[in-house]
């Protein structure tokens, strides 16, 4: 006991509160060496304060407590993996970065009001989004839903539209681009659903295939009718979240600006080679359906 520190001489030593040490305890990412059983006081010995000030520097990354848990855990016993994972968390964090810029320039027009092409409602554009309309068939789907959250949602995608496109080809080949549909938001807050959907040529073969192979993916089938689609295309950069929420609203704004209805949730239509394109092509339309009626 003579040689561990109170809470408190330690947070002072760590330059953390006393508040943060109880934080990173309960998280694990700092235990005491030593808890009085009686009064509950925790001890700390002089040399964990270089762990805390590491957990508290990595803390100004804004980086997440587990995160830093994965780091803290080997920087004793193997320094380079440790930094490894620094740089992959920094790496992600730059690119969540680079993908607001587009989505902050927007916002920043809009507030202003300074944003091209919302003076005249009768434009085909929107901000900086050239928005079009096209009438679509009817199409029988071969579909897959799950919850998901947006960090985890472009795997889920690639994933679920590959094993669908499987299925196609024993259901008279694929008829259309892949497409999701948004039933629900799907951001960091809030889990959707979200639909994957493959147009086919054969609905029956798409239904008993479904039946044979689709039950553990919770594959489905639904045809949907011909309509009418509002939509702005994009490049693969402007895919990424958040800054894809910009073209979804500017095809809203536009919807909105002449008084249309929209018939049913939005969706992204990936009509190009994803892995081939580079940032700036072209690969996919940002969509609401709408009252055919009317436009």
């Amino acid at each position: 006991m003579d040689d561990l520190l109170t809470i408190g001489a330690f947070a002072a030593r760590a330059r953390l509160s006393a508040k943060a040490l109880r934080l990173y305890d309960r998280l694990g990412l700092l235990p005491p060496a030593y808890v009085d059983e009686v009064n509950g006081y925790r001890y700390y010995r002089a040399d964990q304060a270089e762990r805390a000030r590491l957990v508290a520097l990595l803390r100004q990354l804004d980086m997440p407590l587990a995160r830093i848990a994965e780091i803290v855990d080997v920087v004793d016993t193997d320094g380079r993996r440790a930094a490894e994972r620094l740089a992959a968390y920094w790496a992600g964090a730059e690119e969540r970065f680079a993908s607001q810029r587009t989505l902050v320039a927007y916002l920043r027009g809009r507030l202003s009001g300074t944003e091209s092409g919302m003076e005249e409602k009768k434009s085909d554009t929107c901000g900086n989004f050239t928005v079009e309309t096209v009438d679509t068939p009817p199409q029988v789907l071969l579909t897959q839903s799950r919850h998901t959250l947006a960090d985890e949602l472009p795997a889920w995608i690639g994933a679920s539209l590959g094993r669908l496109e499987e299925g196609a080809a024993a259901c008279g080949g694929t008829t259309g681009a892949p497409f999701v549909v948004y039933h629900s938001e799907v951001s960091m807050e809030s889990d959707g659903p979200a639909e994957s959907c493959v147009p086919v040529a054969d609905e029956s073969a798409a239904r008993a295939w479904a039946a044979e192979h689709g039950r553990a993916w919770e594959t489905r089938v639904r045809v949907e009718p011909a309509g009418r689609l509002v939509y702005t295309r994009i490049s693969k950069a402007q895919v990424a979240h958040p800054q894809i929420l910009a073209a979804f609203e500017a095809v809203e704004r536009w919807i909105a600006g002449r008084g249309l209805e929209v018939t049913g949730p939005c969706r992204e239509i990936y009509f190009a080679d994803w892995d081939a394109a580079g940032p700036e092509d072209p690969v996919c339309d940002v969509a609401f359906p709408v009252a055919s009626s009317a436009v």
